[in-house]
């Protein structure tokens, strides 16, 4: 457990802050004020911040040096598995839960809950799988 959580989580933890302040803020924007529907208010969050993760994490959180494109595709990889994963079963689960509810009320609830099931996969992913040592 020790290894799972240290100064690496830390620091992804505090770019998580930034990159969800900007992604969140665009994802709630398309689907509340442009009227943009689930999947692509929700993949807007991903690419604008998936954008911004890629950068502060590679560069900062793991420290990753390799410039190559295997990096930058296992990158793309881990995010579209940890997205459709994360919003696919919060999507769902919450229609469930909040059936009494409007759907604008169910899937901005969606929304916020495949955003903490995407974080904790993420996290992950980076460490395990796209940025590992």
């Amino acid at each position: 457990m020790n290894k799972l959580i240290d100064k690496t989580t830390i620091k992804f933890l505090f770019v998580g802050v930034i990159n969800t302040f900007v992604g969140t803020g665009v994802m709630f924007l398309c689907y509340n004020l442009f009227e943009l529907s689930y999947w692509i208010s929700s993949a807007a969050n991903y690419v604008v911040g998936s954008v911004v993760s890629y950068l502060l994490n590679k560069y900062f959180t793991f420290q990753n040096k390799d410039r190559s494109l295997k990096i930058v595709f296992k990158f793309i990889l881990n995010i579209a598995l940890c997205y459709f994963i994360a919003y696919g079963a919060a999507k769902p689960l919450v229609r469930m839960a909040l059936s009494g509810y409007s759907v604008k009320v169910q899937d901005n609830g969606a929304m916020l809950v495949g955003m903490c099931l995407f974080v904790c996969l993420n996290y992950l992913g980076q460490r395990y799988f796209a940025f590992r040592k």
